[in-house]
């Protein structure tokens, strides 16, 4: 008869040497090789929006296995052959922004364009697009290999225009967008979309007691008490689209039913990307003061991940910094059904376990403002130029009912 004790030490080195098949596309990043440099340059030459690279190991390489592994955990999540696939891509036009939301039912993934920058001509004169791709084609050119392919996208002309769109979220069936605005006379708001009929497409929240809002950003729904959260930040004002703020940078919560709505979070830079824990126990909401739009870089400001505790009564407390993020600002931000916390950053996606350990990192090299998980094992990443998508083990927090945004 087999000694128990040899028989689970047996198991447990089978599955140590299991972790020790690194996928194709992933490599381990060893942070031993980087607590000491010989050289650490003065803040003149590398900053906060320069791009770590650890000694030993060139850009062209960390790209070519975009999957950095730096906790075994990480494993978990990519599984035993993740891939990174371009869908699309454009040469200068930043199309590929924010607003990432996923339509299970036409299982169709919207996404909005860039407003403000020079390249796309947004902001002030016309405002940033909706558009949207369908996960069918995506999946087809995923089986032609991890190339590249070009996958058909579609113009969403609504019957009324978000004007300047950022933040999106699945809501009661539909999609709720931030927009933040422009000029005078437009001011930010919430907007809802209803897929199925684009035409059907109404203002739901435009004010703070008569008072515009500065320039609505993100926006998600407490999976506790269905209310929509959203943080309101002057983009506009830094990238002159938007008049000088009237309100401080904040973090809302709206009740659609009854309209009323109600400030839970201030103390921000740029308040910007929000989103709650699977059970709604927290919320997570990235501050990235370090950029302040055409007015440049501030060094010493935040680049933040903060935690907040959601009460019963749906308000926050115990504010607690869950991470700094290492390259340029964090941005877009979602959980998975297990609490881990994804970022877009200046290099990519950063990966935390709910304690706030780094784990691992989809490096695209490049900006990663949103993306969105889009079923299981599924996700589609924007990186203003390019649009990504990923397939691993990881899957996002249920959408399916209505009333929930992961």
């Amino acid at each position: 008869m087999l000694n128990k004790a040899f028989v689970l030490s047996t198991l447990i080195n089978s599955a140590l040497l299991v972790k020790a098949d690194v996928p194709r596309y992933a490599q381990k990043i060893d942070q031993h090789s980087f607590a000491v440099l010989d050289n650490v340059p003065t803040g003149k030459v590398f900053n906060g929006t320069s791009h770590f690279i650890p000694p030993g190991i060139t850009s062209d390489s960390l790209k070519a296995k975009p999957f950095h592994i730096y906790d075994d955990s990480f494993y978990d999540i990519i599984g035993s052959d993740p891939t990174l696939t371009l869908l699309a891509q454009t040469a200068t036009d930043p199309i590929f922004h924010e607003a990432v939301v996923w339509h299970p039912e036409t299982n169709s993934v919207y996404f909005a364009q860039n407003a403000g920058p020079v390249a796309a001509g947004t902001g002030l004169n016309k405002s940033a697009i909706v558009q949207k791709i369908y996960l069918d084609d995506a999946d087809k050119i995923v089986a032609q290999g991890n190339g590249s392919a070009n996958i058909s996208i579609t113009t969403v002309n609504s019957g009324q225009q978000v004007i300047n769109p950022n933040g999106g979220t699945n809501f009661r069936g539909k999609i709720v967008y931030t927009a933040e605005g422009q000029g005078d006379n437009i001011p930010a708001a919430l907007y809802m979309i209803d897929p199925n009929n684009n035409d059907n497409t109404t203002v739901i929240l435009n004010n703070f007691f008569g008072r515009q809002y500065d320039s609505l950003n993100d926006v998600a729904v407490n999976p506790r008490n269905h209310e929509l959260y959203f943080t309101d930040g002057p983009f506009g004002w830094v990238q002159n689209f938007r008049p000088d703020p009237v309100l401080p940078t904040q973090v809302y919560r709206f009740n659609y039913d009854t309209g009323a709505v109600r400030v839970v979070a201030d103390g921000f830079h740029m308040t910007n990307g929000i989103t709650f824990s699977p059970d709604g126990m927290y919320a997570y909401i990235t501050d990235t003061g370090l950029s302040s739009g055409f007015w440049g870089y501030n060094y010493t400001n935040p680049s933040t991940i903060y935690r907040y505790d959601v009460n019963d009564d749906g308000n926050f407390g115990n504010r607690q910094v869950f991470a700094y993020n290492e390259i340029r600002v964090p941005d877009g931000i979602h959980c998975d059904k297990q609490g881990n916390v994804y970022v877009g950053n200046g290099d990519g996606i950063n990966v935390y376990k709910p304690s706030g350990l780094l784990i691992g990192k989809i490096y695209l090299g490049t900006t990663s403002a949103n993306f969105a998980f889009t079923g299981k094992g599924k996700m589609i990443v924007c990186a203003e130029t390019k649009l990504w998508y990923v397939n691993w083990n990881a899957e996002g927090a249920d959408i399916t009912s209505s009333d929930y945004s992961g």
